[in-house]
């Protein structure tokens, strides 16, 4: 992804989490939306016994400037992708994933004017992905696969997601893999549509993963377990009724959190209602196993990186999902 400054106010974050909020860093699509909500929830909670931080969103435009911002601890916690901090693990990073931020949400768009039906149509053609760590790109490679093709047949570029509806719309691109809500928003304007969705294909994909870094963990055990908590209890909020995810759209729209036009973060919220989810945010071990070894053959990873090496289950085990009062 194209490079971003850092937000404003992050370059004097303190690894200090004593006082102020704790910072979260996530990018404006909807496989973060459990955050914004668990930051106002926070906000509107009362305070735990021993401690009462809030929990701050802070927007990025790529993974990359997230990825930096978690390496040199201007931030403690973020919504990461999952390859990328096995990778960063296994350099040696102090970090670990605590929880999922949600289920599905990826699509692959195309215009809707193409004839584009079936992969073997997109051969040598132009398809954008936000990153060669992004499990985007492990899914376009299963659909590939699916059709006897591989990836050196079609033209893969890197993109930050949020040019990509402009440059399908402008036949820069013949089609892209990516999150939502940028799938919504060339769809919803009526000149792309799915060619694939993981709802349809890949039912337990997962993506954005919650991730600490370590001193966190050693240094304030029960803020990463409120944070876990409100995570999961987000998710729980958001599955369990339609007029809980319009209350989201609104928050996410907001320019404190995605800054969005709430009309596309509400088209992926009801087109259809499953096309992200919330719900289940159990940690597998399967899957994650199954992630890892689809970055190996993809070569974004290099060799096996064992399980403990990048995951804490402590949290998800102790967590007691957090009443979303919003």
């Amino acid at each position: 992804m194209m490079a971003a400054a850092v937000p404003a106010g992050l370059v004097s974050c303190s690894r200090d989490t004593s006082s102020g909020p704790l910072v979260v860093g996530g990018l404006p699509v909807t496989c973060n939306l459990t955050l914004p909500v668990a930051c106002v929830a926070r906000a509107n909670a009362p305070q735990g016994a021993g401690q009462g931080m809030t929990f701050e969103y802070s927007k990025y435009s790529g993974w990359p400037e997230i990825k930096e911002s978690l390496m040199a601890g201007r931030i403690q916690a973020a919504y990461m992708l999952a390859p990328l901090v096995m990778d960063l693990a296994d350099k040696r990073i102090p970090v670990k994933i605590v929880s999922l931020g949600h289920r599905s949400g990826a699509v692959i768009m195309v215009r809707t004017d193409s004839p584009y039906q079936k992969f073997r149509q997109l051969a040598g053609k132009r398809i954008a992905i936000p990153s060669r760590f992004a499990v985007d790109f492990l899914f376009l490679r299963k659909m590939l696969a699916q059709e006897g093709m591989t990836p050196a047949q079609i033209d893969i570029i890197e993109m930050p997601p949020p040019d990509m509806p402009a440059a399908l719309y402008a036949n820069a691109v013949d089609a892209y893999c990516t999150g939502e809500p940028f799938g919504a928003a060339a769809q919803s304007a009526g000149y792309a549509r799915p060619l694939r969705m993981t709802r349809d294909e890949w039912r337990n994909y997962i993506c954005c993963v919650l991730t600490v870094r370590e001193e966190l963990i050693q240094s304030n055990r029960p803020l990463v377990q409120d944070l876990v908590n409100h995570v999961l209890g987000a998710g729980q909020w958001l599955d369990l009724q339609q007029a809980n995810r319009e209350k989201a759209v609104q928050i996410a729209a907001g320019r404190q959190y995605f800054n969005q036009d709430p009309n596309v973060i509400r088209f992926v919220m009801e087109n259809p209602t499953d096309r992200v989810t919330y719900g289940d945010l159990r940690m597998i071990r399967s899957e994650f196993e199954e992630l890892m070894q689809l970055s190996i053959e993809a070569g974004t990873i290099k060799h096996p990186v064992a399980y403990e090496t990048y995951m804490d289950e402590s949290f998800a085990k102790a967590a007691q999902p957090a009443v979303i009062n919003i």
